[in-house]
């Protein structure tokens, strides 16, 4: 129960990561075309990046790198928050994040790394 509720939150956070990324895009955006390209870009260039690199199943990345795009990702995400206006919640996300991955790592409940195609 412990490893899947930490799973399971872990997977809600990358999820809000991609919400957060979407509504700093609406918000920032100057026409509604460019509103629209960001609202529907960066969640899917993030999407697409983290499938790559940092999630479970992602087959050419190193412990290094799906630790560097996981803070690149979840940083970016509460500076996201900060410049929208709500400081505390950008500040609240990352500590829950951090949280989250220090019981992941320190527990050791992450799945493995899939062996790389060779």
């Amino acid at each position: 129960m412990w490893r899947w509720g930490n799973l399971l939150l872990a997977f809600l956070v990358e999820l809000v990561a991609l919400g957060i990324f979407a509504w700093w895009g609406w918000e920032t955006g100057g026409t509604t075309a460019v509103r629209w390209l960001l609202v529907l870009g960066l969640p899917l260039v993030t999407a697409i990046g983290w499938g790559l690199t940092a999630a479970p199943t992602a087959k050419r990345t190193t412990p290094a790198l799906r630790w560097t795009v996981k803070v690149l990702v979840f940083g970016l995400a509460g500076a996201a928050l900060w410049s929208l206006g709500h400081p505390l919640l950008g500040v609240v996300f990352v500590v829950l994040v951090a949280a989250n991955l220090l019981i992941i790592h320190t527990q050791n409940l992450q799945p493995p790394m899939p062996k790389a195609a060779g």
